[in-house]
C-alpha cells in the first residue's frame, strides 16, 4: 500500500480520496476549503493543515484542482507538495489543466519527481464507484509502477508521453459540453415548434445524441441540477481549449459557441450547479440543485 497527499476536495477529488483510502492507501487530505473531508476521514484518511503537510514522506501527491492557476499554487508554491514530496516520489495531476501546465510542472521537477498527467472521464456517481476512466499520460515504466493505485478510482489507460492525458481530456470535454449545448438548442427549437419535451427526448435518444440525453434527461425533467461537473468549470474548460487551439492557429468554432452558451448561464447565476444547466438557461425554465418532488 502506499503513502498518498490528495489535494482538492471538491465534487469528484472527495469520493477519489475516499476509494484510495477505502483500499487501504494511507491518505493525508488537504482542500483549501475546511469542512469538506468528513467522509474521507472516515474511510481512514488523515486531515493535512498545507498541501506541503500532506505530501511529507509521502510517496506521491494527487491533485484534483479547478485549474492551471490552482496547480501552480498548490505543486509550487511556498506550502506545495513539490517542497515536500521526496526524491523519487510522484505528482499524479488528475484535473483538466491543459498540457502545457503538465509540461512546465514537469520541467520544473525534472529529475526529482515524476509527474504524470490521469486526468478523468465521468463525474461524481462513477467517482464515488470507482469506474472512471483515467486517461494517462506517463512514461510506460511511470505507469506501470501507479496502475494499480489508480486502479482503485477506475480505469487507468495510458494514452500516451507526459501531456497526452491533459490534451485529450480537453478534447474530450470540448466535445460533451458542445453536444449539451446542441441538445439545450435542439430542445428550444423543439418547444417552439409545438413537440412535447418527452417526445423530444426519446427522438432525441434514439438519435447519435442519445448518450447525451441519457446523462442528462432526469435533471431536464426535474428541473434540478445537482452538480456532477459545475457549469463554471465547464466553461472554464473550453476557455482553455480555445485559446489553446488559437495559439496553434486552429479555430474551433462550435465550441466557442458552447462556451458563449455556458458563459451566459454562468453570468445569470448557474456556474454551481450541473453544466447540463444551461439547457434550462436557454429554454428560459427554472434551474435548481435541489430536486424538485415529480
Amino acid at each position: 500500500m502506499a503513502t498518498l497527499a490528495f489535494c482538492g476536495l471538491g465534487v469528484m477529488g472527495l469520493p477519489m480520496a475516499v476509494r484510495l483510502a477505502a483500499a487501504g492507501h494511507r491518505v493525508r487530505v488537504w482542500n483549501r476549503t475546511p469542512g469538506r473531508d468528513a467522509d474521507a476521514l472516515a474511510a481512514g484518511a488523515v486531515a493535512a493543515a498545507t498541501p506541503a503537510e500532506a505530501a511529507r514522506d509521502a510517496d506521491a501527491a494527487i491533485t484534483m484542482l479547478s485549474g492551471p492557476e490552482a496547480l501552480a499554487e498548490v505543486a509550487l508554491g511556498p506550502d506545495g507538495v513539490a517542497a515536500a514530496l521526496a526524491p523519487g516520489g510522484a505528482l499524479i495531476e488528475m484535473s483538466t489543466v491543459g498540457p502545457d501546465a503538465v509540461r512546465t510542472l514537469a520541467e520544473r521537477l525534472a529529475g526529482r519527481v515524476a509527474v504524470l498527467d490521469a486526468p478523468v472521464t465521468g463525474s461524481a456517481p462513477q467517482a464515488a464507484a470507482g469506474t472512471l476512466r483515467i486517461m494517462v499520460g506517463a512514461t510506460a515504466e511511470e505507469f506501470a509502477r501507479w496502475r494499480e493505485v489508480l486502479a482503485a478510482m477506475g480505469e487507468p489507460v495510458h494514452v500516451g508521453p507526459p501531456g497526452t492525458g491533459a490534451a485529450l481530456k480537453l478534447v474530450v470535454n470540448a466535445a460533451t459540453a458542445a453536444l449539451t449545448a446542441l441538445l439545450a438548442e435542439a430542445l428550444v427549437l423543439g418547444d417552439r415548434l409545438g413537440v412535447d419535451e418527452a417526445v423530444a427526448l426519446d427522438a432525441l435518444a434514439a438519435s447519435p445524441m442519445g448518450i447525451i440525453v441519457e446523462r442528462t434527461r432526469e435533471k431536464i425533467e426535474r428541473g434540478s441540477y445537482p452538480p456532477a461537473f459545475k457549469l463554471a468549470l465547464a466553461a472554464k474548460d473550453l476557455g482553455l481549449a480555445d485559446r489553446l487551439a488559437a495559439e496553434g492557429g486552429l479555430e474551433l468554432r462550435l465550441a466557442r459557441a458552447a462556451r458563449s452558451r455556458l458563459q451566459a448561464a454562468e453570468r445569470d447565476g448557474l456556474g454551481e450547479l450541473d453544466f447540463s444547466a444551461v439547457v434550462a438557461h436557454l429554454r428560459g425554465a427554472p434551474a435548481q440543485e435541489a430536486r424538485r418532488d415529480p
